[in-house]
């Protein structure tokens, strides 16, 4: 009987294993825990361009975007703590996080998207695997070890955008996902969130109005695209 009662907790465990999140609507149970509507949570963005809105305005940045999203359902964020600057690899954001580290210990969310500029420079994904590794488990420290509660996003794909156009865009296309390929896997395999919106930036080929007026990054309206999807994911992981 004993044996019997191990082995179906055993099962119990392994079936909540964490799954990888889509930029797809999340259901919200009603009958669970909401948000508490009365506290104010801080949310730590680390990254690089995509992260810092490069030419787009402050209120344009997906992380204000999204918080403004939550704000109209009473659940209130601090303004975003963006590290993150145009230009930085892995190695970059490493850097600046032991030399000037976040101004709290712990954060209710923290977001990480790197990884463009190791593709741009020429840089090895053996380099981008163990930086990025050693980045998700600084993000996760961050979230006081709350792996629901740190959300990844993939690269997104410059090959459609103006800056690209005299390049040899099937091949950055390619190593796109190649990079990509690795910051999923590592992500699903320590279980926190991971969004794929290099989809969406890639649907810049046929709108021209999902790139910024520098023809290069996104503009607000792609932007917001990813807070539609970071929003309810945010607010499912603040129950638990």
């Amino acid at each position: 009987m004993i044996r019997l009662l191990s082995l179906l907790l055993i099962n119990a465990l392994f079936s909540c294993d964490k799954e990888n999140v889509s930029p797809t609507p999340v259901i919200t149970d009603s009958t669970t825990m909401s948000p508490k509507k009365d506290t104010t949570y801080y949310w730590l963005a680390l990254g690089d361009s995509y992260t810092i809105g490069q030419s787009v305005a402050t209120t344009d940045r997906y992380p204000v975007q999204t918080a403004a999203i939550l704000e109209k359902d009473t659940i209130h964020f601090a303004a975003p703590e963006i590290i993150a600057q145009t230009g930085w690899t892995t190695a970059n954001l490493i850097n600046r996080i032991n030399s000037t580290p976040p101004t709290k210990n712990k954060y209710d969310i923290v977001s990480l998207l790197i990884g463009v500029n190791n593709q741009y420079q020429g840089l090895s994904q053996d380099q981008y695997r163990t930086e990025f590794t050693l980045l998700l488990n600084k993000a996760i420290a961050f979230a006081n070890n709350k792996i629901d509660r740190v959300i990844v996003l993939s690269i997104p794909d410059y090959s459609v955008t103006p800056f690209a156009t005299s390049s040899d865009t099937a091949s950055i296309r390619a190593e796109i996902d190649a990079f990509n390929l690795i910051n999923k896997q590592i992500s699903m395999t320590a279980g926190v969130h991971y969004i794929d919106i290099t989809s969406s930036t890639r649907m810049a080929l046929t709108d021209a109005s999902l790139i910024a007026f520098d023809g290069l990054h996104p503009s607000g309206k792609e932007y917001a695209k990813w807070a539609e999807w970071l929003a309810p994911i945010i607010k499912n992981a603040l129950k638990n």
